[in-house]
């Protein structure tokens, strides 16, 4: 209990520590972003005055041209006109028009204003003698005698208006030049904070955030609200610092730092929303730092305490553990020493019972071909005596040339008997002789010989292109014999019942010889157990039912001559393939 409340009273001052340290990293980080927010709102503030200010000296210069002197008549007028669309055009103004006192439009740039202007703001303030200006939009006009229809589908104009003075200094009319907003912010909208001016009124008129425009700010409102309703928003305070915390869409900080700036140049208010994510960012891992450091103290502190009583406790138990443990070995030594001659008894055992496996294997292959050799051997008999029949015949009517001909097709017929028995015997002893070189293309031509009767009595068709040399391995060949009768045999079983029968054998040359027998079956079931011993899909009872030694004698003959064997599935069926060292001058011992 006492450890229990050493550990909590640790983490307890670990959490206060790094709030204390959160805290205080949060609010140096807002006076750095403070800082960077009032830079960059500056910076936004000083592009849309310089922009504006072009408009603004272009509506001061224009105005004491002598073209727009006396317009009393109509080419005067358009002479006018000319002048100042080619103005227009040069500064991407929307429209420059000159108006006489009354507020009549004398000529114009574009005709995009309708009615008079006399009641406009900026011109009001011009026909005074002094530079007006005034900002305006589609949706929060209300002079009715001013109607403007800008190209390009603009929706918010800002408009100076220049007086222009006769010689004796009297006011004549006034030059008014109208600025597309959206063309002015448009130099400064990549910027990554969101920037807004909110006019006098309290509309935001100008954005870098196009879901701001026109939002508005009622009298004693702290934040903004949407035309059509309202937003989700609250304000707190960190020291001096002003947060806002909303939901305005994906384009806005969740919470952010609010700073403004009065622009007294053009009537509004330049604000500016600094996400505090990456103050909050640092803050966390200056926290966690110090968590970090004081956990990681604490639990060398701990572990260093722990190790200590542990080890007291341990060396008070370990001299009787090392008697018991002197005791157990001793008696597991004698156990060792009895197992060992166990396992050598087992060994001899498992071998003489490996050797027996093989013969086993191979007797029960040739129990299954006795059926088809009996029939191998009756044909050239019954053919030795028809042919000793008729060679008798053909002496006694003393055609001695056709009697030749018989007594040569049975010394065929014999040879053919003799090389089957040949076969069989070789196959059915017990090889003991030492390996060494062993021509693979005779020991594939015995295999296929051996299994010649199971596969015609099968239907099964067999490819089997022996090349014209001889192809020396090492191994043992009445075994490896017994290894490829297996493969034979296993591949006709496993097509029983398909409607397609065939067996190819492959034999490839190069850095290991390499052997595959490929058939059409339904291909191996489980390639995993294949090899194991035992392992059969033959049905129980049937009549061609193995007890799934084959593969596993197979295996068990291809290793001991350093060779691998492995079987996998086809497109067609299965293929097993056997790979061979092949025999050299100097054979490995």
């Amino acid at each position: 209990m006492q450890r229990l409340g050493l550990i909590i009273g640790f983490l307890s001052a670990v959490i206060l520590l790094s709030v204390a340290v959160w805290s205080y990293g949060f609010r140096q980080a807002l006076t750095q972003l403070s800082e960077q927010a009032e830079a960059d709102l500056a910076l936004a503030a000083d592009g849309l005055g310089s922009q504006l200010q072009i408009y603004q000296e272009l509506a001061v210069l224009m105005a004491a041209h002598p073209s727009l002197r006396q317009l009393d008549s109509l080419p005067k007028r358009r002479e006018a006109g000319k002048l100042l669309l080619e103005v227009s055009d040069k500064t991407a103004a929307v429209d420059v028009l000159f108006a006489d006192t009354d507020g009549r439009v004398m000529a114009a740039a574009h005709d995009i204003v309708r009615g008079s202007v006399r009641d406009h703001p900026a011109f009001t303030r011009a026909m005074h003698g002094a530079l007006g200006s005034a900002h305006q939009s589609l949706q929060t006009r209300t002079d009715r005698n001013f109607t403007w229809v800008p190209p390009g589908g603009a929706n918010r104009i800002y408009t100076y208006a220049a007086p222009a003075f006769d010689a004796d200094g009297q006011v004549i009319g006034a030059l008014i030049v109208i600025a597309d907003v959206e063309d002015v912010e448009r130099t400064w909208r990549g910027s990554t904070e969101a920037v807004f001016f909110v006019d006098d009124a309290g509309l935001v008129f100008i954005s870098n955030r196009s879901d701001l425009l026109f939002w508005r700010r009622a009298p004693g409102q702290v934040g903004l609200s949407p035309q059509d309703g309202e937003a989700e928003f609250s304000v707190f305070h960190s020291g001096p610092h002003e947060l806002w915390r909303m939901e305005w869409g994906p384009y806005l900080p969740q919470t952010a730092l609010h700073l403004a700036r009065e622009l007294p140049v053009i009537g509004m208010t330049g604000e500016v929303l600094m996400d505090v994510a990456p103050a909050r960012r640092l803050a966390t891992l200056q926290a966690a730092a110090v968590a970090g450091i004081c956990l990681a103290f604490g639990a060398l502190l701990f572990l260093a305490t722990e190790r200590r009583r542990t080890l007291a406790e341990a060396n008070a138990v370990l001299e009787s553990r090392v008697a018991r443990r002197t005791r157990a070995l001793t008696a597991a030594n004698a156990a060792l020493t009895r197992e060992v001659a166990e396992r050598k008894e087992a060994e001899a055992a498992l071998k003489k019972a490996q050797a027996d496996l093989v013969q086993a294997g191979k007797l029960s292959a040739l129990g299954k071909m006795s059926a088809g050799i009996s029939h191998e051997l009756n044909q050239p008999l019954m053919a030795i005596r028809q042919f000793a029949d008729n060679g008798a015949a053909f002496l006694d009517r003393g055609n001695s040339g056709k009697a030749g001909e018989n007594l040569g097709r049975i010394s065929d017929m014999a040879a053919r008997m003799a090389r089957i028995i040949k076969n069989l015997r070789a196959f059915a002893r017990n090889e003991s002789e030492p390996m060494g070189r062993v021509d693979l293309v005779q020991v594939l031509n015995t295999a296929v010989e051996l299994t010649e009767t199971h596969l015609r009595a099968e239907d099964i068709r067999l490819s089997w292109r022996p090349p014209d040399g001889p192809v020396f391995a090492w191994g043992g060949e009445v075994r490896l014999v017994q290894v490829f009768v297996n493969l034979i045999n296993n591949a006709a079983d496993a097509m029983t019942g398909q409607p397609r029968r065939e067996i190819t054998i492959t034999l490839t040359e190069g850095a290991r010889l390499s052997v595959s027998v490929t058939d059409t079956g339904p291909g191996i079931a489980d390639t995993d157990r294949m090899f194991e011993p035992f392992y059969t899909t033959k049905t129980v009872g049937a009549s061609d039912d193995g007890m799934g030694l084959g593969l596993s004698i197979s295996y068990g003959l291809v290793q001991s001559f350093r060779g691998d064997i492995r079987g996998t599935n086809t497109p067609e069926g299965a293929r097993f393939t056997v790979e061979l060292e092949p025999y050299k001058e100097v054979a490995p011992v």
